[in-house]
């Protein structure tokens, strides 16, 4: 037997029940819309944050959203390629890939890192499906430059095949290993392949989960970190040229996909506990948001009062775990 006072509840009836009537037009939002979330950094590597950011996706799942994951494996080539004396080597944040590379690139992102992560949500219920990109052409490309070795262009993206797995109630988990043009295989930089995949699947929104809290004016300068901008101040970040390099990928794939009719791109920190949540259960969100729309930067500019839902949500969270 377990009385009502031993269950110590972090709100009470009432604040329970506003924060689910305020989270109610956000899961409305969502119902029947496409979210692709590409997934990596140190939230793919530790255990436990991997487990609660696949226990967020399932919980988008569950009240409507069609998800599909496009993930990499940085650190996991990383550890390989080292394994087996093979060099390390970027160009303009991509991976240089020779083709003893592209065959420990395809076993680990394939082999490993893809069925981890679909086990991870296949804890909770088989609703994960594993796909790499060379399956049924999911995702197709060409040599991108000689110099990066078997690092592709995507040309084209299976969408139907995607659209199949969602309608039948799946997951589909997409390694960014590409079919090439020529037969081979090519390695595709995961925020890029990202970025195809949405505009494809017509997503409604293109989710980045990184190591950083977004998108920084100066990466020295932590008061410069952006919360909102246009797609036409992100084509003119970009033409800057000082952006730090490891956003380069991400952005130029943030405007391929508002340009490809995505409606927001998010960057924002994996790290953070149930940032995926917040970012789409509330206006204020925590990371940088570039808009396809006017509208939907004025809209962001005035946050809604639902914003509370993230510092509410917030709150409980560090209360539960300092019992």
């Amino acid at each position: 037997m377990k009385y009502a006072r031993d269950a110590k509840p972090s709100l009470n009836s009432d604040q329970t029940a506003q924060l689910l009537f305020e989270a109610l037009p956000w899961i409305k939002s969502l119902t029947g819309r496409t979210v692709v979330i590409k997934y990596g950094g140190a939230a793919m590597v530790d255990a436990k944050l991997r487990s609660d950011v696949m226990s967020d996706i399932l919980l988008l799942k569950i009240i409507g959203a069609r998800i599909v994951i496009v993930h990499g494996g940085g650190a996991a080539i990383n550890e390989a390629l080292k394994h087996y004396d093979l060099p390390v080597e970027f160009k303009d944040g991509q991976r240089v890939t020779t083709p003893e590379a592209m065959e420990i690139v395809r076993e680990v992102l394939v082999g490993k890192v893809n069925q981890e992560l679909v086990a991870a949500i296949n804890q909770h219920g088989n609703v994960a499906v594993g796909v790499s990109g060379s399956d049924a052409g999911t995702i197709v490309a060409e040599q991108l430059d000689p110099g990066l070795g078997r690092v592709g262009r995507v040309t084209r993206v299976n969408a139907d095949y995607l659209e199949s797995l969602m309608d039948n109630d799946y997951i589909p988990v997409v390694a960014t290993v590409a079919q090439g043009e020529d037969g081979g295989f090519f390695n595709i930089n995961a925020d890029v392949a990202a970025g195809a995949v949405a505009k494809a699947v017509h997503a409604h929104k293109i989710i980045y989960l990184t190591d950083v809290d977004g998108l920084y004016e100066d990466f020295s300068d932590k008061s410069s970190l952006i919360s909102n901008l246009t797609l036409e101040e992100t084509e003119a970040l970009l033409a800057r040229g000082d952006i730090d390099k490891g956003m380069i990928p991400k952005l130029q794939s943030c405007v391929g996909a508002l340009r490809g009719g995505v409606f927001r791109a998010h960057i924002i920190n994996g790290t953070t506990p149930h940032s995926l949540l917040l970012e789409l259960l509330t206006d204020t969100g925590l990371g940088t948001v570039m808009h396809s729309t006017m509208e939907s930067y004025e809209q962001d500019r005035h946050p809604h009062p639902l914003g509370a839902f993230a510092s509410r949500l917030a709150e409980a969270d560090e209360d539960a775990e300092s019992r």
